[in-house]
């Protein structure tokens, strides 16, 4: 199937896509859907997810024979219009682009956290969701904000989009949904998403760097990897401390 981007008003993007699945037969039409991302908020000292539109006044739907589809559009009520005054365009997207999109939304379109480590010096050591797809795209990090800047190419067309990111700080906070735009259901509680372990290389002996928690800045030994957490020996006051830190808080010193 071919995919295609519609560009439409702002704020009504989920209501078109809804009538066009409703209105259009399935052998019609592929997907149809409108993307969105999460973002995290910290207000007093809680962790708020909300769930925004990733490209406002855009629909994304593929097909396999757009002159059909173009026929059943004009049974839609928000599109026969603009239709049948020849005022519209299907915008046609272009080899991997569609699939790149897909790649990083997960099956509600939503484009998930990614969780991010930094050295302590705002430079990134290590990320894990879906920006690993995407690194070469990201144009600037807002730490503060929790979130990054990446270019995509849609449809031909270079697009500034926001992708939400969750700091080491943040993932042992309460952890709630605030503003969701997706027609989703959301559970009461957030789940942050698994993260990857970045420990899967790694083996006792091998030294790391700490980049997140109590001991963030020193250099360490690694003593014992069990499941989610890595037992370390870190040298302070004169003699070896042994003590367990998150696999997430680590990264391997070359």
């Amino acid at each position: 199937m071919l995919w295609y981007a519609i560009q439409t008003y702002t704020g009504r993007e989920e209501k078109l896509a809804e009538m066009i699945r409703r209105i259009v037969p399935a052998e019609c039409i592929g997907e149809c859907f409108v993307p969105y991302f999460e973002q995290l908020h910290c207000w007093h000292q809680q962790n708020q997810i909300r769930v925004l539109r990733l490209f406002p006044g855009y629909i994304f739907f593929s097909t396999d024979d757009i002159g059909r589809l173009f026929q059943w559009l004009k049974q839609v009520p928000a599109m026969s219009k603009v239709l049948t005054a020849g005022a519209f365009e299907f915008t046609p997207m272009y080899d991997g682009e569609a699939e790149f999109l897909l790649q990083m939304m997960d099956s509600d379109h939503i484009v998930r956290l990614t969780y991010v480590a930094t050295d302590g010096r705002n430079h990134v050591s290590y990320l894990s969701g879906p920006l690993e797809k995407c690194e070469d795209h990201i144009q600037d990090y807002q730490f503060r904000k929790r979130f990054a800047q990446v270019r995509l190419r849609i449809a031909g067309r270079e697009k500034a989009a926001r992708v939400g990111i969750i700091l080491n700080d943040d993932v042992r906070r309460e952890t709630a949904y605030g503003k969701v735009e997706a027609p989703v259901r959301t559970p009461e509680k957030y789940e942050l998403p698994a993260l990857k372990r970045p420990a899967a290389d790694l083996a006792p002996g091998d030294r790391v760097a700490v980049i997140g928690g109590a001991f963030e800045g020193n250099v360490a030994v690694i003593n014992q990897i069990r499941k989610n957490d890595v037992r370390i020996s870190v040298h302070m006051f004169g003699r070896d401390i042994f003590v367990e830190v998150p696999a997430i808080n680590i990264r391997k010193v070359e």
